[in-house]
């Protein structure tokens, strides 16, 4: 059975929905909690044993309005430990999408996506 994982967002942490089916996690919203780890250990774990199968295709929609510094840690080592998964048979998409006006989070995303060398790396900027 394809692990589904959905929590709903709250004040101080984001919108997470994983279907394992489809290939797709989506984490959308903000992120400032005081454990930011152990918020994120469930999804963390999922990847290290979701990365080892023969997925083809994976997309991460990553949709946020603001992170601290420690998600943006946790985001570093989901997408280093992506980074080096993708192969010729695996490939992983990475759709960083935020508004024209967040410049922390677009800054946020152009580091993220010079750490990484073999994930498709899209920063998508949204006219609102």
């Amino acid at each position: 059975m394809a692990f589904h994982l959905e929590r709903q967002k709250t004040t101080s942490t984001p919108y997470i929905l994983i279907d394992e089916e489809k290939g797709y996690m989506k984490i959308s919203g903000r992120s400032f909690n005081e454990n930011v780890m152990e918020f994120f250990s469930e999804i963390n774990d999922w990847l290290d044993s979701y990365l080892d199968t023969d997925f083809g295709i994976f997309t991460f929609d990553c949709i946020m309005d603001y992170l601290n510094s420690s998600t943006v840690k946790v985001f570093s080592s989901l997408l280093a430990k992506m980074d080096n998964h993708v192969s010729d048979r695996k490939k992983i998409i990475i759709n960083w999408i935020t508004s024209s006006y967040n410049e922390i989070v677009i800054e946020c995303g152009e580091d993220m996506r010079e750490d990484v060398k073999n994930l498709t790396f899209n920063i998508v900027i949204n006219e609102e």
